[in-house]
């Protein structure tokens, strides 16, 4: 069955992601633990913590099915209750206010009645904003949305502008990146079209993340750094529990709260009306942190 083809991928991606992390952290490992679904199926919690690079990190896969609430059912706007689900879903948060927080997740998804879609993305969110690697970040992602289909980049590129976006502050999360969902069968695609473009936005997370964290692993830090790379981390889990879908997916079908919520920090902070001083880095941040800013063309 294709979902039993899709589901082997996602295994065999969570352990080869975990194996390019750990080689490029060189001080821990992932621990690993397996959990059931009470709908049906499970999945496999892969967390890093205290490691050279990493500070705290996740790599969950799962597979689970059963039946969603009404609720949910009228958002997806299913007449069937009955679904699957598989996929992986990443955050990092490096020790180093220099080294990005990143994210991704590629995920299938399979309604009771047949219809069947993929989604995912990945994106980027720098403490600090290094124009070069944010240009070079998103020329990697043009580069595979490219080898399957000439809309994807500038298509999922806005998407990624428009979902990554924390609309109580009016800004992004961070330098955005691709963001895709529903894609399904087409008179142009088949699923194994779409699943060979999944495969390739997967398989180059690691080799985009862990360049950026050696590039920036020993750069030099202080206190002021690291406050601002705390506040950083607030905007970034008001995002993650007000906005994101992954997370409202597996509260609303009662999914394991130590996996969904893996993806917030182990520190984080919120400062009162902060106000960073004039043409500092951290105000120049702020101000890359906005939709439709065309990152081919910074930092040349």
């Amino acid at each position: 069955m294709f979902r039993e083809k899709v589901e082997a991928f996602m295994r065999q991606f969570q352990s080869d992601l975990c194996h390019a992390l750990e080689t490029c952290d060189g001080g821990a490992t992932f621990s690993s633990e397996t959990w059931q679904h009470e709908g049906g199926g499970g999945g496999n919690t892969r967390v890093i913590e205290g490691g050279n690079v990493l500070e705290k990190g996740g790599v969950n896969f799962s597979a689970v099915q059963g039946e969603l609430s009404p609720a949910f059912l009228k958002m997806l706007q299913m007449p069937d209750p009955s679904y699957f689900a598989t996929g992986v879903s990443v955050v990092m948060h490096p020790h180093s206010p220099m080294v990005p927080i990143t994210h991704m997740n590629v995920r299938y998804f399979e309604a009771g009645n047949g219809q069947a879609w993929f989604g995912g993305g990945i994106d980027l969110t720098p403490i600090y904003t290094d124009l070069k690697q944010a240009r070079e970040f998103h020329e990697q992602m043009k580069a595979v949305c490219d080898k399957h289909h000439p809309s994807y980049y500038p298509e999922f590129k806005k998407w990624a502008d428009d979902y990554f976006f924390n609309e109580h502050r009016e800004e992004t999360r961070g330098v955005g990146g691709i963001f895709f969902d529903r894609l399904s069968v087409t008179d142009e695609f088949c699923m194994e079209d779409r699943l060979a473009f999944v495969h390739d936005v997967a398989y180059a997370f690691a080799p985009f993340y862990t360049s950026i964290i050696n590039q920036n692993r020993d750069l030099p830090y202080g206190e002021r750094e690291k406050q601002w790379q705390l506040m950083r981390r607030g905007r970034y889990v008001e995002f993650n529990l007000v906005y994101d879908r992954g997370t409202k997916f597996g509260l609303l079908t009662k999914g394991r709260i130590e996996s969904i919520l893996m993806s917030l920090p182990t520190h984080a902070s919120w400062i009162y009306n902060f106000t960073p001083e004039p043409g500092s880095p951290e105000e120049q941040t702020l101000q890359s942190l906005k939709k439709e800013i065309n990152w081919l063309e910074t930092g040349k």
